[in-house]
């Protein structure tokens, strides 16, 4: 069979995947599934097979051990789909491999400034290796993503930084930012900020009507409609503790 000299078998390029933290407290699979039933609703597409990453950094000392295979397949039935797992313990390791999952160390992150500290740097990593705030926010500047067109049901857009959104974002639609989202017209579908972890991060719109909102992990659903004082009002979202925060822009009135 005869080669193109202009197409290759395969090609590996630099791509971004989006995955949700699934943060377990216990390894009891009864009580993940009441609490995940709880938490969508029992609508079947909740997760509409989002990629997963277990973390088991928060399990309960003295727990019992964790029974991969069942809490893989739980994950499953909810439309999960876990690849990795974050922060296991060395015993663990073996278990996790033999299921076909990756073992996530989280050290990328904090390899960055020493690689960026390496002799001769490429000039895009010098901003990285200061450790000063305002090179942080430079960094973060860098990577925002700008969408000056309509997000259409059942697209998915992710920013590394923030993410600016001057077009409508329609239901079915989701939007995904390590920072903070900023959507300059209407925002009907699903919005997930500080995807990474960042719970300061924050999720703004001019007129908020939104069907799910997250931020760092911890969501919101609206099936009964968003809070009618706030509804198609220029509005932003925040966390405080560990719950979801509604304030108007123009007034400190909060849900």
């Amino acid at each position: 069979m005869s080669k193109s000299p202009f197409h290759k078998p395969i090609e590996i390029k630099i791509s971004t995947v989006v995955a949700v933290s699934a943060i377990l407290y216990t390894s009891d699979g009864i009580a993940m599934d009441a609490a995940l039933n709880e938490m969508t609703g029992g609508v079947p597409d909740f997760f509409e097979g989002d990629l997963a990453v277990i973390d088991v950094g928060s399990l309960a000392p003295g727990c019992e051990r964790m029974d991969w295979a069942s809490t893989i397949a739980l994950l499953k039935k909810y439309r999960l789909n876990p690849v990795a797992v974050r922060n296991a313990a060395p015993d663990m390791v073996e278990e996790i491999l033999a299921q076909g999952l990756s073992i996530d160390t989280g050290k990328r992150d904090e390899e960055a400034p020493a690689a960026a500290a390496e002799p001769a740097p490429a000039p895009v990593q010098t901003p990285a290796a200061a450790p000063a705030p305002p090179a942080t926010a430079a960094a973060a500047a860098a990577d925002t993503v700008i969408i000056d067109t309509p997000v259409r049901a059942g697209q998915r857009i992710y920013s590394r930084g923030d993410l600016i959104v001057t077009a409508v974002v329609n239901n079915g639609a989701e939007i995904i930012a390590d920072g903070s989202i900023h959507v300059y017209n209407t925002l009907n579908g699903r919005a997930l900020a500080g995807a990474s972890g960042n719970a300061s991060a924050r999720i703004f719109a001019l007129s908020m009507q939104p069907e799910l909102v997250s931020i760092a992990g911890v969501y919101s659903t609206f099936e009964e409609g968003f809070p009618a004082e706030h509804a198609r009002k220029p509005t932003q979202i925040s966390l405080v503790g560990d719950r979801i925060d509604i304030l108007s822009v123009n007034s400190p009135t909060r849900a």
